[in-house]
């Protein structure tokens, strides 16, 4: 990860026509190749501030705005949406909502978006071949998106947007509505894509999975700006989560546990591999 700021906000606040103070002075940057999490209780303002970095919010639901964003220094007040598209690519909770419908194949859906914006027909295949192969679909070309199960319809879904190539992929509780098999299969797609160095926005509930791979987490209540910090300094604080309605890893509230009622004071893992050797070194010293 670089020093390089991709995203810049600068004392953004955001109010829908009929729900106000959905974000409030929101400021803080992302960085290029940054894996960016943000959690918060339900109505937090997760999903507007993942509709803010391509200009859904607010050239789509209207409302009024103060502060700005920028995007690789583009203002998204004063571009379209289809112009941050090609910055910031969003994969929403619902599939469905990506797909197109439209598309016979899995390789047409892939490709739809492109098609529409006349790319070559050379480009759409090699950028929808890499983008199927890179999400787990490749041998899937021509199944129809409708005969996919929920976790290889939002592993589509991922796919439709990373053969725009965007810099930016944004993705909000990508797993919220799948099952166990679908959250894990999607989940692994994410941080593969991480592990390459893509710049990630993941707005996720599945907070003992963003443990593993987020670099830095934003804690998001009413609107507001509760912490920003590297994971594991944001994670460890568990009475702060625990205040405003999130869960921190189940590792780490043990060893805040530990620690309130035993006075046995370790150092807070956000991980099991972290616990393990934590709560390993407590066994062998006690």
């Amino acid at each position: 990860m670089s020093r390089e700021p991709i995203v810049v906000y600068e004392n953004f606040s955001y109010s829908y026509p009929t729900t106000p103070n959905a974000l409030v002075d929101i400021d803080l940057k992302i960085y290029r190749g940054e894996v960016f999490g943000v959690i918060g209780p339900n109505g937090a303002g997760k999903s507007t501030f993942c509709k803010s970095l391509n200009g859904l919010v607010p050239h789509f639901y209207g409302g009024t705005v103060k502060g700005r964003v920028l995007v690789d220094g583009m203002d998204t007040l004063e571009h379209t949406t289809s112009e941050l598209s090609m910055k910031v690519g969003l994969v929403f909770q619902e599939p469905e909502t990506q797909l197109s419908g439209l598309a016979l194949t899995v390789e047409d859906e892939v490709g739809f978006g492109l098609s529409m914006l006349g790319f070559p027909s050379e480009v759409i295949r090699k950028r929808t071949r890499e983008a199927l192969e890179k999400v787990g679909l490749k041998g899937f070309e021509k199944r129809s998106p409708s005969e996919l199960s929920g976790g290889e319809q939002q592993r589509l879904a991922i796919a439709t947007v990373l053969a725009m190539e965007p810099e930016i992929m944004v993705l909000d509780e990508p797993v919220a509505l799948l099952d166990p098999i679908g959250k894990s299969e999607v989940l692994s797609v994410v941080k593969e894509l991480a592990v390459e160095g893509s710049t990630i926005v993941i707005a996720e509930h599945e907070i003992e999975e963003l443990a593993y791979f987020a670099d830095r987490i934003l804690v998001l209540n009413e609107g507001k700006m509760v912490s920003l910090d590297d994971s594991k300094k944001v994670l460890s604080e568990v009475e702060k989560l625990k205040k405003i309605g999130i869960d921190p890893p189940s590792v780490t509230e043990l060893a805040y546990l530990l620690e309130r009622d035993l006075g046995i004071k370790l150092e807070y893992p956000i991980t099991l591999p972290e616990a393990l050797k934590i709560f390993g070194e407590l066994m062998e010293g006690g």
